[in-house]
């Protein structure tokens, strides 16, 4: 009876001692794997965010900071110059040689990434607007704000704005935004020189003047 008594005190304290040690499957337990932040993917995502809000010039901004980026691997660096490029050649984007000169860096310099196939009809389409839009700049027809709303795609903004200054242009909403984003005009009362109302893709209400007037 005594040695029956001791056999199941010692399986009672056994249970206990069970019943008591950590699981295996307890969280405490378990390592916390933490996940390698893609640096890339972010940045990538935000310019994506950024579009989406209407900033698309701020967006180009991003990707130009990021292509000096020494640390991106070809693919990486090529990945940014053609999403550079699309935007450039977006209707937001007004910079159409800006997207040529992408588009020809990726064939040029960086033909074995997955960007390349992308970037070679791209590069044939960008050019063809680009000899359109010249040749339509040159046309007797063609008006001074027409001149100027080409002149803006192209990319030539400086033309463009020593064109709209001289001719009191007004250009659409679109591109006064643009012009804001990229930093050609500016909030200020500083500023003198002819005002110019622009609403962001937020509705902000802004009041504009060319940034280097009255400075």
């Amino acid at each position: 009876m005594i040695r029956s008594g001791l056999v199941f005190a010692a399986s009672a304290l056994a249970l206990v001692a069970c019943s008591s040690a950590p699981s295996m499957t307890d969280s405490a337990a378990t390592p916390t794997v933490t996940q390698p932040v893609d640096e890339f993917a972010l940045a990538m995502q935000t310019v994506n965010q950024l579009v989406e809000a209407g900033n698309t010039q701020t967006a180009i901004d991003r990707l130009t900071q990021l292509a000096g980026d020494p640390d991106l691997s070809q693919e990486e660096l090529a990945e940014t110059l053609l999403r550079r490029g699309e935007l450039r050649f977006s209707e937001q984007g007004y910079d159409l040689m800006g997207a040529i000169s992408d588009f020809e860096e990726i064939i040029n310099d960086l033909p074995q990434t997955e960007a390349y196939s992308a970037a070679v009809p791209m590069l044939d389409i960008a050019r063809g607007k680009a000899t359109s839009l010249n040749t339509l700049l040159v046309q007797p027809e063609t008006t001074r704000q027409e001149k100027f709303n080409i002149l803006m795609e192209l990319g030539q903004h400086q033309e463009a704005i020593d064109l709209m200054i001289q001719s009191n242009l007004t250009p659409d909403n679109d591109t006064l935004v643009a012009m804001y984003q990229i930093g050609y005009l500016c909030e200020g009362d500083e500023l003198t020189g002819r005002e110019y109302d622009a609403i962001e893709p937020d509705g902000t209400e802004r009041t504009l003047r060319f940034c280097d007037f009255g400075k």
